[in-house]
């Protein structure tokens, strides 16, 4: 339900994923459910932290009419005992025809990264596959290297196989 606190705008439309960019991260499942029971959880993020340990918090700060808009995260990655918080502010389109969720990092570290969730019905359920794409930090002579070597491997795939993980478990309770 959307906050009425929050003006509604014109829905989210981001371009295709691009192609060619340094750092591609991929994750993805076979989730036994049905497309739109994993589809609905995934698209709604504000709620993401009810259902997953590692999402401090979630907010809109506007929402579109399609259920996408200006949503602020915060996620923590684990590392032992210790946790690294992390911490973005995306623009969020939902696609309810294909069925798909895109991302484009607008502030944080990782400014400029474009995100794709994609959901392919199969016999055994459905496919969810989390695409991360990112030029690095603008960080002059480490950017990439780090982008490609730590925060895409260590962090973004850290805290999205466990956001897929997470949602999964919750869809195949249903």
């Amino acid at each position: 339900m959307t906050d009425p606190r929050i003006a509604l705008r014109d829905p989210v439309r981001l371009p295709a994923m691009p192609d060619g960019w340094s750092m591609r991260v991929i994750d993805e499942r076979v989730v036994k459910a049905s497309v739109r029971t994993m589809f609905a959880l995934a698209r709604e993020v504000d709620r993401w932290p009810e259902h997953l340990a590692h999402y401090r918090w979630v907010r809109f700060d506007q929402r579109d009419t399609e259920g996408g808009g200006l949503v602020a995260m915060s996620a923590s990655r684990p590392f032992g005992r210790m946790v690294w918080p992390t911490w973005w502010t995306s623009e969020m389109g939902i696609d309810d025809a294909r069925p798909a969720i895109r991302f484009r990092h607008v502030h944080g570290v990782t400014r400029g990264m474009e995100v794709e969730w994609t959901f392919t019905e199969r016999n055994d359920g459905v496919l969810v596959r989390i695409v991360h794409c990112w030029n690095g930090p603008g960080w002059p002579l480490i950017g990439v290297a780090a982008a490609r070597h730590v925060i895409g491997p260590v962090f973004i795939h850290g805290i999205a196989s466990r956001t897929l993980a997470g949602l999964a478990a919750v869809a195949e309770r249903r």
